[in-house]
């Protein structure tokens, strides 16, 4: 179950980012019941978060609050049921960054949006393994995404 609220004052397509979220629990086995939120807020906000969260100044992209600390399961273990946690997009940020990294501002929420979710689900990129790991799985999930979305 995916809740999203968008009060960054910018037009997103909110049922894209949810069916997103939705194809990425289905994607790494999560069960279809957890509970994932999505908050979409303005920059001043996004930086009042950064600061009193990461303890960093100004407005970042993404920032993800995991709360059951679920993880996809094994071949052999049934899908987990729980509280994903909360993914904070900052819309205005993303739209400024999409080009940057060659990407149009949807498809840069829908990359930051899956980086988000790997986050609540324990990936992490402060070690060289563990960054190539997760941005693999991040690049792979975005792929079949965008294959998804093309049929």
């Amino acid at each position: 179950m995916i809740d999203l609220n968008n009060e960054s004052g910018v037009e997103v397509d909110e049922a894209r980012l949810v069916q997103l979220g939705l194809f990425c629990m289905a994607e790494l086995r999560i069960h279809p019941q957890a509970e994932l939120s999505i908050l979409l807020v303005d920059e001043a906000t996004m930086a009042d978060y950064h600061q009193r969260f990461m303890n960093l100044p100004g407005p970042t992209d993404v920032l993800s609050f995991p709360m059951d600390e679920l993880r996809p399961p094994a071949d052999d273990e049934e899908a987990p049921e729980g509280l994903l946690g909360d993914i904070v997009l900052c819309p205005a940020v993303t739209a400024r960054q999409a080009a940057d990294n060659g990407r149009t501002a949807e498809s840069e929420a829908d990359y930051l949006l899956v980086h988000g979710f790997l986050h609540l689900l324990g990936y992490d990129h402060a070690e060289p393994a563990e960054h190539a790991v997760m941005f693999d799985l991040n690049d792979r999930l975005v792929a079949a995404w965008d294959a998804h979305r093309a049929r």
